[in-house]
């Protein structure tokens, strides 16, 4: 049953227009930075994005630009509108009692919704990472990348590199996947929970900026989004990927239990 329930929700997710919209506004992004790089003369260093003087020499760094770019707005608002509709939709189209109804129960139909979110989350940066990559191949040269710590590795490595960046930043969405699915438990105006889900991740990311805050700034949901530099080093260190991973599992954990709580008790009536 929570198979097929699991299922029959992302075809739905993935079938949605909203969802391939969104989608292919990301998809739109690295091929944005890409076009406007090759069309232009010229890259001065240091302006700019990070890595994207870097573009011409490989195109690798079209994706990981591309991603740098997304963070702060493009990603979270995406994530924030597909989580803020998991239950808040289902009660505006008036459809969640009759998912009620069925033997599913509501902490089952809770996860499953939870996974919805966290697929999409998962596919965005995914999404971004392959076709930065895709299009910076066919548009500027591939080779080796110099990394971080000044080594050097090879394009296939640089590939997986720029996959394990992509799954480090599906893991530091997922926080906010959570925080969606609380805030959708509370109306049941979708536009709302999603306003109110983006809305704090730009909250999130102002608090982080302010340096009053420092004390806080290490429980912030959105702290670690920028951190995967230790995937850009020879060797590979996974601190940083292991803190956020940590943090956002907490954040899973306490807005799980509050949309859970909230979830439980909510009289349905659409």
């Amino acid at each position: 049953m929570g198979g097929g329930l699991l299922a029959s929700e992302l075809g739905v997710l993935f079938r949605r227009g909203r969802t391939w919209a969104m989608l292919c506004a990301l998809a739109a992004i690295p091929i944005l930075i890409a076009v406007a790089v090759r069309v232009s003369s010229t890259v001065a260093p240091g302006r700019g994005p990070a890595f994207l003087d870097r573009i011409t020499q490989n195109g690798l760094f079209v994706g990981l630009t591309a991603m740098l770019v997304s963070v702060p707005l493009f990603l979270p608002l995406t994530v924030g509108v597909v989580a803020g509709d998991t239950v808040a939709g289902e009660a505006g189209l008036g459809t969640l009692r009759y998912l009620l109804v069925a033997p599913a129960g509501r902490i089952r139909l809770l996860l499953v919704k939870y996974a919805g979110a966290a697929a999409f989350a998962v596919a965005a940066p995914l999404l971004v990472a392959v076709v930065g990559a895709g299009i910076g191949t066919l548009l500027f040269p591939v080779g080796p990348v110099t990394l971080l710590s000044g080594g050097t590795v090879g394009a296939g490595e640089a590939l997986v590199r720029l996959l394990l960046i992509a799954g480090y930043l599906a893991v530091s969405l997922m926080g906010l996947s959570a925080i969606g699915l609380f805030m959708s438990t509370l109306t049941d105006v979708p536009v709302g929970a999603m306003a109110a889900t983006v809305v704090l991740s730009v909250v999130s990311q102002v608090l982080d900026a302010l340096p009053q805050l420092e004390w806080l700034h290490p429980w912030l949901f959105s702290h670690y989004w920028l951190d995967f530099a230790d995937l850009l080093r020879q060797p590979v260190s996974w601190d940083s990927f292991a803190v956020n991973a940590v943090l956002q599992g907490g954040y899973v954990a306490v807005f799980g239990a509050l949309a859970y709580g909230r979830f439980i008790t909510k009289d349905v009536l659409s």
